[in-house]
C-alpha cells in the first residue's frame, strides 16, 4: 500500500501531520470552540429563502467581486470601512493562505508566538513560507516589549497575532499590536476570530488601521454568529491589500450559495449575536467553577477556557469521554482547553470534572 513516504512530496511537507480534531459524535462536544447556540428559527427561515434563490440561478458563475457581501460585512465591522476595504473566503483559515501566497512563499518567514493556533504553522509550510514561533511572557501573555523585540530579532516578512490568543484564550493589548507594526516593515496580521467574545468596551485592532496599510484584521463568522459549517473568513484592510489577495485567489471562490447565506445572515446581527452574552456567561461561570476546584485557569477573552493543574491531561480527557464529553487536549503540558457550550453543556462538563478531580491530581 502507497504511503505518503513513496510519494515526491515537497520536502518541507515531509512528517507533517494534518490539521484536526476529533471528530467523535457525543452527547456534549465541547473541544473545537464552535457555537454550541443553533440559529434562531426565524433567521434559520429567511437564510434558506436565501438560499432557494440563490440555487435558481447556479448555473451561472457567482459574483467574483461578491460586492453585496463586502458591503454587508463593512456595514457591520463599521469604523468607516467600506467594501474597498473588505476580503473573503472560505473560512479564515483560506484568508490566511490567501495573505502568505501573496506576502510569504519561499525566502520569506512568518512570525507566530507560540503557543497559538496550530494552523499558522501549517499554512506556512503549504506555502512554503519558514514559521519562526516566538515566545511569550508568564501566563502566556505577550507584552509590547516581548513582541517588538522578538520581530527586531528575527525581522519576520509577516506577524500574526491571535487576538485573543487561541488555545490559551489571553487577550492582546492594542498597545502590543502597535508595537509589532512600528518594528517592522512587513505585514501584521491580527486574527480576531474570537472578538465578539470579548468583554464590552474592549477596543478591536480595527481602531488602529487608519495611516497603517500594512496592518490586516481578519475575523470569521464561524464563532459568534454561529455559522461555522457555512466557512465564510474575511478581514479588513487597506483596497491595495485586497488588490493583492485578487492576485492569488481561485476565480469565483466563494459560492453563490455561501454569498447568499452570509448575506442573509448579517441582515440578523442582532439576533444572530444575541447567544454571545450567555457565551460569555457560560465562560466565566467555567472560570470561577474551575478555580473553586482547584484548577488554574487562565484569564480568557474568548468562547473557551484553557486551565492547568492537570497531573495528566489524557487521562481526563479520556474519562470525559467515557461520559460523553468531549474537550480539546492542545499539547501544552498540564493543560487542557474546554469551550463555553450552552448551561446544560457547560453544567455536565463541570459536574463531571468535579467527580474527576482525583484522576487530575
Amino acid at each position: 500500500m502507497t504511503s505518503l513516504n513513496d510519494l515526491p512530496l515537497r520536502a518541507n511537507l515531509r512528517g507533517q501531520i494534518p490539521y484536526g480534531a476529533p471528530q467523535l459524535h457525543v452527547p456534549v462536544a465541547l473541544n473545537v470552540n464552535e457555537n454550541t447556540h443553533p440559529i434562531p428559527p426565524a433567521v434559520a427561515a429567511d437564510i434558506a429563502e436565501a438560499l432557494a434563490e440563490a440555487i435558481l440561478t447556479v448555473n451561472r458563475y457567482p459574483d467574483r467581486e461578491f460586492s453585496q457581501l463586502r458591503d454587508a460585512l463593512a456595514g457591520y465591522l463599521g469604523h468607516g470601512l467600506t467594501r474597498d476595504n473588505i476580503w473573503a473566503a472560505n473560512g479564515s483559515n483560506e484568508v490566511l493562505q490567501q495573505v502568505l501566497q501573496a506576502f510569504g512563499g519561499p525566502g520569506r518567514s512568518l512570525l507566530g508566538f507560540a503557543p497559538t493556533y496550530s494552523m499558522y504553522s501549517i499554512l506556512a509550510s503549504g506555502t512554503d513560507t519558514r514559521w519562526i514561533p516566538g515566545g511569550r511572557d508568564a501566563d502566556y501573555e505577550l507584552s509590547p516589549e516581548t513582541a517588538a523585540r522578538w520581530v527586531e530579532e528575527t525581522s519576520p516578512d509577516i506577524v500574526f497575532l491571535c487576538s485573543p490568543n487561541n488555545p490559551t484564550g489571553t487577550p492582546l493589548s492594542l498597545e502590543t499590536i502597535a508595537a509589532v507594526y512600528d518594528a517592522t516593515p512587513g505585514i501584521v496580521v491580527v486574527d480576531e476570530a474570537y472578538a465578539e467574545f470579548a468583554p464590552d468596551g474592549t477596543d478591536s485592532a480595527l481602531t488602529l488601521l487608519p495611516g497603517r496599510e500594512r496592518l490586516l484584521v481578519s475575523r470569521t463568522m464561524s464563532k459568534a454568529f454561529a455559522f461555522a459549517g457555512v466557512r465564510l473568513g474575511y478581514l479588513a484592510a487597506d483596497p491595495a491589500v485586497t488588490d493583492a489577495l485578487r492576485l492569488v485567489r481561485l476565480p469565483y471562490h466563494l459560492s453563490a450559495l455561501t454569498q447568499a447565506a452570509a448575506v442573509a445572515a448579517l441582515a440578523h446581527t442582532g439576533e444572530m449575536l444575541a447567544m454571545v452574552d450567555d457565551i460569555r456567561v457560560q465562560r466565566d461561570r467555567l472560570v470561577t467553577e474551575l478555580t473553586h476546584l482547584g484548577f488554574s485557569p487562565l484569564r480568557s477573552g474568548s468562547n473557551f477556557v484553557l486551565f492547568g493543574g492537570v497531573a495528566d491531561p489524557h487521562a481526563i480527557f479520556e474519562a470525559l469521554l467515557a461520559e460523553g464529553i468531549l474537550i480539546r487536549d492542545v499539547g501544552i503540558p498540564g493543560h487542557l482547553r474546554v469551550s463555553a457550550g450552552t448551561e446544560a453543556e457547560t453544567g455536565a462538563f463541570l459536574a463531571a470534572i468535579a467527580r474527576l478531580r482525583p484522576i487530575a491530581e
